[in-house]
């Protein structure tokens, strides 16, 4: 009786722990082998074909992690109380600060979110439309005329100052220091997050070293801005997110401290503009390859119809979704998803571009087809480059309507050029997933081409 009690109870440990395959080299080797040879390099598509929609793989700074794709189970991860399915640890509060969403877990993430929620409300949503437009309009115009350049650098000027904008409400002397110091934050940032670098500081000179320069300088800018903001006489009239911020209230009263004001403006500075600048770059990138449907957008868009739109940015973001992969920490003992038991500080990761190309979703996955969109909204656990659940993108409206307008001042304003060569391959960025050569771009000035789209000739 003894030996079955003992038996069952070495099965019932064993099936508590019961995980799926996944590749056995150490992800270095992995990395090795792929820097010669990228037929050796697996990506997840390539894992999935391999093990099936879910697998383990081994992740540097994360360890071994479950990886998910199976619809019903994104769907409970995603609807999984905090309680038991936590913030990742390490989380991207190592370059935003330990008061940012991204650091935050539990009572204290809900209770900040609640906090910023209202800068992202529809009716505050309505006011940005038009300075949205007019940093598009002057960030197209740098564009050479006829010749192809890199989208992406504009695209990233023109984003970050919607969101300074947005933010802070006026220009300035600060605000300029803040256009030079973020796009060097954010790319060392996107290093420092996606890679096990120490955190040694060598005088300033190690990365994190100059990451800590970066951020004492930015620390001394907003704290300029919010002195000058609490300062001023009519900050209640203001309708810019510091001004919010400021006289924004926990549930027992307190507001907010600089520290935690600091930490969550970088958080939407940052986070706010590289993966929408990111996915209109790859919203050119798809547009030259498809010129039929080009036309018939540009079409519909001067019709004053945003329905092709919306669908087109909803299939962009599906076929090249600029994040690839969300997690989840566990925190609970033999955490039972599916057929599988997790064990307690393991993570389960969903790899958001298995689930937007899984054909039992979407038919012809790896076809770009933006009319999919057109019958039926997405369902947001199929659909989920914002993520989902608790800690789904807070500003995933605002880059919604930015990516809206962005793209019919552009598509309004100018003609672009199609193109037959290859599509861009995906380069890392750190934490997002770009276009190899920056979103090349052709375009003309409308009042010159008019709409003469398919007259144009493919162009490089």
């Amino acid at each position: 009786m003894r030996r079955d009690t003992a038996a069952s109870e070495i099965q019932r440990t064993r099936s508590t722990v019961a995980l799926p395959d996944g590749p056995k080299a150490p992800f270095w080797l992995r990395m090795l082998l792929a820097s010669f040879d990228r037929s050796k390099s697996m990506s997840l598509d390539d894992r999935r074909a391999r093990y099936g929609p879910d697998f383990t793989l081994k992740l540097p700074l994360f360890g071994q992690c479950l990886v998910i794709s199976e619809p019903d189970e994104v769907r409970q991860l995603f609807k999984a109380s905090p309680d038991d399915l936590g913030n990742m640890e390490p989380n991207l509060g190592r370059v935003m600060g330990r008061g940012s969403l991204f650091a935050l877990s539990g009572e204290a993430h809900r209770s900040q979110r609640k906090l910023l929620t209202p800068a992202f409300h529809g009716n505050r949503l309505a006011e940005y439309r038009v300075l949205m437009a007019e940093e598009a309009r002057a960030g197209m115009a740098s564009w050479p005329v006829g010749e192809a350049t890199a989208s992406l650098p504009a695209m990233n000027a023109i984003t970050l100052n919607i969101i300074l904008r947005t933010v802070f409400g006026a220009e300035g002397d600060d605000l300029n220091a803040l256009r030079r110091l973020l796009p060097r934050m954010v790319k060392l940032g996107s290093v420092l997050a996606a890679t096990p670098i120490p955190e040694w500081d060598l005088f300033g000179y190690a990365p994190w070293g100059q990451f800590n320069r970066m951020r004492a300088e930015y620390d001394a800018i907003i704290g300029r801005l919010v002195a000058r903001a609490r300062a001023d006489s009519a900050l209640e009239q203001r309708s810019d997110i510091l001004a919010m911020l400021i006289g924004a209230t926990y549930d027992d009263g307190t507001p907010m401290n600089d520290r935690e004001i600091a930490d969550e403006l970088i958080t939407l500075l940052t986070a706010g503009h590289e993966t929408t600048a990111t996915t209109l770059a790859w919203a050119i990138e798809r547009l030259r390859r498809h010129p039929e449907f080009m036309h018939r957008l540009v079409a519909a868009v001067d019709a004053g119809d945003d329905t092709l739109l919306n669908a087109f940015i909803n299939e962009v973001q599906r076929t090249r979704p600029v994040i690839a992969m969300t997690f989840r920490k566990v925190l609970t003992d033999g955490y039972a998803i599916g057929p599988w038991r997790v064990p307690r500080d393991m993570h389960i990761m969903i790899g958001i571009s298995l689930v937007q190309t899984d054909p039992r979703l979407f038919d012809e996955p790896h076809r770009f087809r933006p009319e999919r969109f057109l019958d039926q909204r997405p369902d947001p656990y199929e659909l989920i480059p914002f993520g989902g659940g608790t800690r789904r993108c807070i500003g995933a409206a605002f880059a919604h309507m930015e990516l809206q307008v962005v793209l019919r001042t552009l598509l309004t304003e100018h003609s672009i050029a199609p193109t037959d060569k290859r599509s861009e391959a995906w380069k890392s960025r750190g934490v997002a997933f770009a276009p190899a050569y920056g979103g090349q771009i052709v375009r003309y000035p409308r009042n010159a081409e008019g709409h003469a789209i398919r007259s144009l000739a493919p162009t490089a």
